[in-house]
């Protein structure tokens, strides 16, 4: 007797994307604005942007998605003379459940920015160029020798990032984990007390032994602790950090290669360089330049590739491969 099957509900599919990039822009970013027929989400890595569209105005910061319903109108710029880090992806989606997402900016968790920076990660891997490549237009094209699956797993990863967003939005509670709650969060306190401490103190220079002295803890519970909620370690995010600060000096045009170095606390230019190299896989200078091809490539283009806008990098970011979006 043949046994009876369960045929899976499917609520939210995407099997078609438009674009997807993620660029490091300049200041001095700005597109003018265009409509399209397919939905389109812009997350905000780094920086703010002022956003236009035919419900209004509004200015997006730093960990802010906003969605865009196909055939409305949409610009934007860079905001506070700071240049921002962006995600773009647009893709067809006819699921009833994506009429509540229209007109809506949400401001993402810690979850769904793991989510998006998978997303990306799986990005810079499946297609040629690259989604942060200057010479990338348009839809996305497969790349030889990518990694098994990799399109799928954008795939599988938006649709559970707006899985999420849309129970989110709809305010259905979602189960939590039934470990202790309470010393997650303590953790996680920890955690982010540690962050901000190494963002406000990107010119100086200390160990982990100094940071534990400083935060009450050992060794080995912050290392546990930090490498369980960003994936690396205390000062391996802390290098990053630092370089992720002097490539946005550099795309601002405010300091040169020496400022920066000293600024950020290296003990030399050379040994910036070599760090940069290290952890971006190309030298300050070269990174310069690949940021002005970026620029000049979606000048006149839009969010799609015709006239408009468009994005980040990711090799380094600790607010990225490491520890999800911000």
């Amino acid at each position: 007797m043949e046994r009876p099957r369960h045929t899976l509900l499917e609520e939210l599919s995407i099997r078609k994307l438009v674009t997807f990039y993620y660029r490091e822009l300049t200041k001095q970013f700005y597109t003018s604005g265009e409509r399209h027929d397919f939905w389109e989400i812009v997350y905000v890595d780094k920086g703010e942007v002022d956003i236009f569209t035919d419900a209004g105005n509004q200015r997006l910061k730093q960990g802010d998605l906003i969605f865009y319903k196909p055939n409305v109108f949409h610009g934007g710029r860079a905001a506070n003379d700071k240049a921002p880090n962006l995600i773009i992806l647009s893709f067809e989606c006819s699921s009833p459940c994506m009429r509540a997402f229209e007109d809506k900016t949400i401001r993402l968790l810690e979850e769904e920015r793991l989510l998006l920076s998978r997303i990306v990660r799986e990005g810079l891997q499946a297609f040629e160029p690259a989604i942060d490549s200057p010479h990338i237009a348009n839809c996305p094209s497969s790349r030889e020798g990518a990694p098994f699956g990799g399109e799928q797993l954008i795939r599988n990863y938006l649709e559970i990032l707006l899985i999420q967003l849309y129970r989110r939005t709809q305010e259905v509670e979602r189960s939590l984990h039934p470990s202790s709650v309470v010393a997650e969060a303590e953790g996680d306190e920890v955690v982010d007390a540690v962050v901000h401490y190494l963002r406000e103190h990107l010119s100086d220079n200390f160990t982990l032994d100094q940071l534990c002295e400083r935060f009450t803890i050992s060794r080995t519970r912050l290392k546990t602790l930090f490498r369980a909620k960003t994936g690396c370690g205390v000062m391996e995010y802390f290098n990053l950090l630092k370089i992720s600060r002097a490539k946005q000096l550099m795309r601002e045009h405010t300091a040169s290669f020496s400022d920066v170095a000293e600024r950020l606390g290296y003990s030399s230019v050379h040994y910036f360089s070599k760090q940069f190299k290290r952890i971006s896989g190309m030298s300050p200078s070269e990174y310069v330049r690949s940021v002005q091809a970026r620029t000049a490539s979606i000048r006149g283009r839009d969010a799609t590739g015709g006239d408009g806008d468009r994005l980040q990098t990711g090799r380094d970011r600790p607010d990225w491969q490491k520890n999800g979006p911000q």
